[in-house]
Parts: C-alpha cells; sequence; structure tokens
C-alpha cells in the first residue's frame, strides 16, 4: 500500500463531500514581514500597530489577502493538486480579523460538479471555511476549478453546478472591521485625503505603477502559503504540459492588483468581501502587472457612521499599463487582461 498520495482527480470528489484539510498554520510577524516584502502592500492599518491601535484594533491585523491565500493553500492538496486551472471565486466574506499569533485551518465542502465534454476534466465547486484557533470563521468563500480525470472512461461523480450569489449584500459587510474612531484617523500617514463620499459609481482610477514578477518571488510566495500545486514549482512537468513552462499562482497577480491599488485607493484599508473574479489570462515570469479600478457603487453600512462600502471593479493586465483602462473589445476581453475581479472595500467615511 503506497504511502504517498496523488492527490484527487476529478472522479474522486461526490456532492456533499467535507474535506478537512492538514497543517494548522500559525501566522506570525514574519509571515507579515515576508508578504510585504513580496508584494509592497502600503495600507496604514495593516502596516502600523500604533495607527491601527488608535483607531480601534487590537494591533495591526494581518493584511485580508495573506489571510485568505493561507487558507487557500491549506485546500489545494485535496482540491486542486491536479488542476488544470482555478477558474473564479463568488461569495468570498471576510468575517473576523486576524492577528499575528492566530491559528489558522480550513473545511471545504463539495457543493457542485460537472464533467466536461471532452471527458478528460471536470469543475469542481467547493466552499471553503478557514478558522482560527477558536473556531471563529475569519473566511468563507466558493471557488471552482477545473481538475484532471484520472481515468477518462471513469463515470462522472456528478451533474449539479451550484447557484452562485453575484454579490455579498452590504448588510453582510464589515464583520472583520471594529468600529473604527474616525477622529484618530490620520489620513496624512495613510498616504491619501480622499475618503467614501469623494468616490461616485462610474469613476475609474488609473493605478499608474507597474510590477514585474520574478520567477523566484512567485515560487517563495506560494511557499509562504503551503501552497502545493505541481503548476508553479515543477519545471520538468510543467515542461510537458498546456503552456511549457510554470504558471504564476492567479492569487499572486490579485496581491500585485491590490497593491499596485494603493495609488488611488490608500484609504480603502479593509477587503470586506469578494463577489466574484475571474483569471481571464496566464502569467508567467517575466510579465510586468498593471491595474486599473472602477467604482462599481458605494453603499453606507447598516448602523456605522464610521465606513462606508465602496463596490469595486480591479483589473490587471500584462504589460500594458492602464491609461486607457483596457477591459473588454465586445464579447472578448482584451488580450492583454490577466484579472477582472470584483470586491467590496471599506474606506472612512
Amino acid at each position: 500500500m503506497t504511502k504517498t498520495s496523488a492527490g484527487n482527480f476529478f472522479e474522486d470528489f461526490r456532492l456533499g463531500q467535507t474535506i478537512r484539510h492538514a497543517t494548522p498554520r500559525t501566522m506570525t510577524h514574519g509571515d507579515v514581514a515576508l508578504y510585504t516584502g513580496l508584494f509592497g502592500p502600503r495600507f496604514a492599518v495593516q502596516s502600523s500597530d500604533a495607527f491601527a491601535k488608535a483607531i480601534g484594533y487590537r494591533e495591526a491585523p494581518l493584511d485580508d489577502l495573506l489571510v485568505f491565500h493561507v487558507v487557500f493553500g491549506k485546500t489545494v492538496p485535496d482540491v486542486s493538486l491536479n488542476a488544470v486551472a482555478n477558474l473564479g471565486y463568488a461569495g468570498m466574506q471576510f468575517l473576523a480579523p486576524v492577528f499575528a499569533g492566530d491559528t489558522l485551518n480550513a473545511t471545504s465542502e463539495v457543493i457542485g460538479l460537472k464533467e466536461n465534454s471532452n471527458r478528460k476534466t471536470g469543475i469542481v465547486y467547493v466552499r471553503t471555511r478557514g478558522t482560527n484557533q477558536d473556531g471563529t470563521a475569519v473566511l468563507e468563500y466558493v471557488r471552482w476549478v477545473m481538475v484532471r480525470k484520472r481515468d477518462e472512461s471513469a463515470p462522472a461523480p456528478g451533474d449539479h453546478v451550484p447557484r452562485l450569489p453575484t454579490a455579498v449584500e452590504p448588510r453582510l459587510l464589515g464583520g472583520a472591521c471594529p468600529p473604527i474612531d474616525g477622529k484618530a484617523y490620520d489620513f496624512t500617514l495613510a498616504g491619501s485625503p480622499h475618503r467614501f463620499g469623494e468616490y461616485q459609481p462610474g469613476e475609474k482610477i488609473d493605478h499608474v505603477d507597474g510590477i514585474t514578477v520574478e520567477e523566484a518571488e512567485h515560487q517563495t510566495a506560494t511557499r509562504l502559503y503551503q501552497n502545493t500545486a505541481r503548476i508553479h514549482f515543477d519545471g520538468f512537468s510543467a515542461a510537458q504540459g498546456r503552456f511549457g513552462k510554470r504558471l504564476i499562482y492567479g492569487g499572486h497577480v490579485i496581491s500585485l492588483a491590490r497593491a499596485i491599488s494603493f495609488n488611488g485607493l490608500a484609504n480603502a484599508f479593509h477587503i470586506a468581501a469578494i463577489n466574484g473574479g475571474r483569471h481571464v489570462a496566464p502569467l508567467f515570469a517575466g510579465g510586468t502587472v498593471f491595474a486599473w479600478s472602477e467604482v462599481l457603487a458605494v453603499s453606507e453600512l447598516p448602523g456605522r457612521s464610521d465606513v462606508g462600502a465602496l463596490r469595486l471593479r480591479t483589473v490587471a493586465t500584462k504589460d500594458r499599463p492602464c491609461a486607457d483602462f483596457p477591459y473588454k473589445n465586445g464579447e472578448e476581453y482584451d488580450p492583454t487582461v490577466l484579472l477582472d475581479l470584483d470586491y467590496w472595500v471599506l474606506i472612512p467615511r
């Protein structure tokens, strides 16, 4: 009997299956420093204990996307080790702040299965929940991933595509953000004077800056999350695959776009929810990522006079600055588009 695992293939999944993922992870200030070194986020609340304490946190919380990546990484050996591609996300909510010293765990439920017509692959839908050491939910989301079959002749394990929310309702936002002291929020130290009321639906923001991705840094980042997907590390196997080389983890693009968005959205200090997202095209080492954002909606939060919510679409591109806001040409995406992300952020009023 073999003691190693080749991961789950499409026919191994079952509707309703619950997977408790291995390797709890205690987050440290070292994780925060390494994440900052890899992506360069500059949001003041996550960068400074003094700033965070002044407005109402016990200390600087972890970057929301660092929490997401670590929870996501727990799921890879069970859900997407044999993936062809991670296809999208829906209904993601950040439910409680995470601090250095907290331990993250993850479980997933299989909520949908759909075999592809080529019978070589299928789509697996999972709802994943991340919890801390007390069992408190800190993050929940749905993602769907295209997974290889071990045996093309194996019967499909199910045929159900779940109905997914198009957006998280504003009344559900804010759980991971305590009431903040607006008088103590220093807009000069935060890097921008712009508050909630200064953003309007339809406004577009070119974030200007670009970041070139290096092979070593994306591999270091993915190891930081204990993400074991072969396509990101195994150059030998990747050379024989669809792209002929290692693929940059899609979450890496999300973190780069978020860091770049500081220029124009410096006070959007907390990602409250991700409504949906598409990795439109692959990215490889050597590519330079740019980004722009559109304000889709603005919303007050019930019972909150300290912060409001902006619904944003951030579009990331490869090797193309975004002064002309590339997105779609008719039904097709512009060929430079890498990421199309729809999400809610909180910003002081």
